[in-house]
């Protein structure tokens, strides 16, 4: 039986993969062929393309009759993007930090993470409080789109955009609509897979979406990130996080709790510590995007580190393991605080040498001699 589950599981995770891969695909050239900024393609088609494994999920969760799932899910994936991917793409190349993302997108993040917890803070997430983070998932969307558009029609002419003829257009929307197929099957198959899964080995709903729902429903932000850097398509890799995070949030937890006309429940373990680590994960994307606008290999191990100690914590509770309740106070009381705080330091000292390197620059069109 539990060969089978596995199966299943691994079954529905190509088809996600493999799904995603053909939507992302489609959904970057036909975004390229409109005009839309690589930047912005990361932080719009190739996040939510990516993420769409975790609204397929998290859907099916919640109309299943599993909020723990649901919610588990985003939680842990949009953990799991900042620690676990941003971590290991740093590691293999650091990674550049496009301004734009310091200045809008994070603090954008940032507010939607508050939000989340401030809606959840009486025990559910209501189906008008749903209706409203996807009310804002699709005004980022037309602003963003809208933005960039207009930035990039300013600073190249439509001439110099790839030309695409409607053979192309149909191809590529062919794409699209299959990679969508292949992601509703793979969740279906997958949601079974880990509900099982859970039942089987004695962890809670919440525990399974959090750890492998979560990192499972990630693989294809895992594959575009580290391929993007790889190919120094760093703009990509970091956007598709930070927009992965933004989407998951707004539009797929949002759509998750409109869906139920009595909204989503709220664990007391997520109201106690996942959705205060989610926050805080977003708040230290911002010091660390700040130092000098790149993420160092350091920067990296470390993100890194805090993802397998929270992992271990999750695994460790969800056995009710005494180590499990000792590690996860540790990291509350003491590990992310210092961590934050280390961070923010770093960013005080980066400002400084900004402003110094700045003030020692000989003024424009001043007299030499």
């Amino acid at each position: 039986m539990t060969l089978m589950i596995f199966a299943l599981l691994a079954t529905g995770l190509a088809l996600l993969t493999g799904g995603a891969e053909v939507l992302v695909r489609g959904a970057s050239r036909l975004a390229i062929a409109a005009g839309i900024s690589p930047l912005v393609v990361g932080l719009t088609v190739v996040a939510y393309a990516t993420s769409s494994p975790e609204m397929a999920v998290s859907v099916k969760a919640a109309l299943a009759g599993q909020p723990d799932l649901a919610l588990g899910n985003v939680l842990g994936s949009n953990i799991f993007n900042v620690l676990f991917i941003l971590g290991i793409s740093a590691l293999i190349i650091p990674l550049v930090v496009h301004r734009q993302l310091v200045r809008r997108e994070v603090p954008i993040m940032i507010g939607a993470a508050v939000a989340c917890w401030g809606f959840a803070a009486d025990g559910r997430i209501a189906r008008l409080e749903g209706l409203a983070l996807t009310a804002g998932a699709i005004g980022y969307t037309i602003w963003t789109v809208q933005a960039s558009r207009a930035r990039t029609s300013q600073a190249e002419p439509r001439a110099r955009r790839p030309d695409m003829h409607l053979k192309d257009w149909a191809l590529n929307l062919l794409m699209v609509a299959g990679g969508l197929g292949l992601l509703v099957l793979g969740a279906r198959l997958f949601v079974t897979a880990a509900v099982d899964l859970a039942r089987a080995f004695g962890l809670s709903d919440l525990a399974i979406g959090m750890t492998i729902v979560a990192a499972g429903t990630s693989l294809p932000e895992v594959a575009t990130s580290i391929i993007a850097a790889v190919r120094g398509e760093r703009d990509i890799a970091v956007g598709n996080v930070v927009g992965s995070n933004i989407f998951n949030i707004l539009a797929v937890l949002g759509f998750a709790a409109a869906l139920s006309s009595s909204g989503m429940a709220v664990p007391a373990p997520a109201l106690a510590l996942d959705i205060p680590v989610m926050v805080a994960v977003s708040l230290v994307c911002l010091p660390i995007f700040f130092t000098d606008f790149t993420i160092s290999r350091w920067e990296g191990g470390l993100l890194l580190a805090l993802y397998l100690g929270y992992a271990s914590y999750l695994l460790l509770a969800a056995q009710h393991h005494s180590a499990g309740a000792i590690l996860g106070g540790v990291m509350l009381v003491f590990v992310l605080p210092i961590t934050v705080l280390a961070l923010v330091t770093t960013s005080i000292a980066a400002l400084g040498r900004q402003r110094s390197a700045a003030q020692d620059q000989p003024p424009k069109g001043g007299i030499t001699g």
